[in-house]
C-alpha cells in the first residue's frame, strides 16, 4: 500500500482520482511507522485491524472507524487475514473550507469512532464510508465531486459530535452554542492570519473576552494554548512553503510568521520531530 517512503514520510500518489486515494486492503503484511500530509480514514469490513499511534494501539473491529489527522506518525502491525478500507485525502482540498480546517485542528490526532462512543453518528459514518468505496470504483462521471460531498458530511458529523462532547463550556445550551460558534470563528481567523504578528491580547479582544477568560475558554475548545495553536498553524504553512526549493529556510521562516530562524527551527522540530531541512530532504527524496 505504501508506494513512496522516504525515512518515515510517505508521499501519497493519487493515481485514479486527484486528491483521493482509496485502498481496499487485503494484504497480510504489516506497515512500519510513517506519516503523511493527507488525512487518513480506516474502516475494517472483515476481521479486526490494529493501528499503532506512538505507544497506543487501536484495535478496530468490523465497521469501526479510525480518523488519523495530517502529520500523525502511525503504523499498522496487523498481519492477519481481513479486509479494510483505507482512504487518504489531500489536505489542500479540506483547507479550502475554513470551518473544516479549524475543526481538524481541534480534534485528537487519532480519533476512534465506534457504535459505543459515537452512537448518534457512527452508523451514518459507516454508510458514507461504504458509499465512498462504491463511488470510487463506479467509473461514473463527477466521482471526485461525489466523494468530496460525502467526505464533507463525514467531517461535519465528526466535528459537531466531538465539539458537542469535548468542548462543554459548563453553561446553558444556548450560551454553549454561542461560544462554540464564536471560537470556530476565532480558529478560522487564526487560520487566515497566522503568518501575521498575532498576539493573545488582540485575538482575545476580537473574540470579546478578557485575556484571562479567553485563555481558559480557548484551551477548553481546542485542547491547547493559544500560542501552541498559533505555532501549529504556522508550521502547517511552513510545510507548504518548504516544497518550493527556491525558498531558503530563512525565507520560509519569515513567510510563516516566525520572527527568527532559530525560533522557527526549534518549533518545527518540536512539532514535526525533524528540522525544516530534514523535512525538505524527505519531500525531495
Amino acid at each position: 500500500m505504501i508506494e513512496v517512503l522516504n525515512g518515515i514520510k510517505e508521499t501519497v500518489l493519487y493515481k485514479d482520482i486527484e486528491g483521493f486515494k482509496l485502498h481496499d486492503n487485503t494484504d497480510y503484511e504489516s506497515y512500519p511507522e510513517h506519516w503523511h500530509t493527507p488525512i487518513e480514514i480506516i474502516m475494517p469490513i472483515e476481521n479486526f485491524f490494529d493501528v499503532s499511534n506512538k505507544k497506543e494501539i487501536f484495535t478496530l473491529q468490523e465497521g469501526e472507524i479510525l480518523f488519523i489527522n495530517s502529520g500523525v506518525i502511525h503504523g499498522m502491525p496487523s498481519t492477519i487475514h481481513g479486509e479494510r478500507l483505507i482512504l487518504q485525502v489531500d489536505l489542500a482540498l479540506l483547507h479550502s473550507v475554513a470551518d473544516i480546517a479549524s475543526m481538524l485542528s481541534t480534534i485528537p490526532q487519532a480519533l476512534l469512532l465506534t457504535p459505543a462512543n459515537a452512537p448518534t453518528i457512527h452508523e451514518r459514518l459507516k454508510e458514507l464510508m461504504l458509499d465512498i468505496y462504491r463511488e470510487y470504483y463506479s467509473g461514473s462521471i463527477l466521482i471526485s465531486a461525489s466523494i468530496y460531498s460525502k467526505l464533507l458530511e463525514m467531517l461535519v458529523l465528526i466535528g459537531r459530535e466531538y465539539t458537542g462532547k469535548r468542548n462543554a463550556f459548563d453553561m446553558a445550551s444556548n450560551k454553549q452554542k454561542e461560544h462554540t460558534e464564536k471560537f470556530m470563528t476565532v480558529c478560522n481567523y487564526i487560520q487566515q492570519h497566522c503568518t501575521e504578528d498575532l498576539c493573545l491580547d488582540d485575538v482575545a479582544d476580537i473574540a470579546g473576552f478578557s485575556k484571562y477568560h479567553f485563555t481558559r475558554l480557548f484551551k477548553n475548545f481546542t485542547g491547547t494554548s493559544f500560542y501552541k495553536y498559533l505555532n501549529k498553524k504556522r508550521i502547517e504553512q511552513a510545510e507548504k512553503l518548504l516544497v518550493d526549493p527556491e525558498l531558503s529556510i530563512t525565507e520560509v521562516a519569515l513567510q510563516s510568521g516566525f520572527s527568527s530562524l532559530s525560533a522557527f527551527i526549534r518549533m518545527f522540530k518540536l512539532i514535526k520531530d525533524c528540522t525544516p531541512t530534514e523535512f525538505r530532504n524527505l519531500y525531495e527524496g
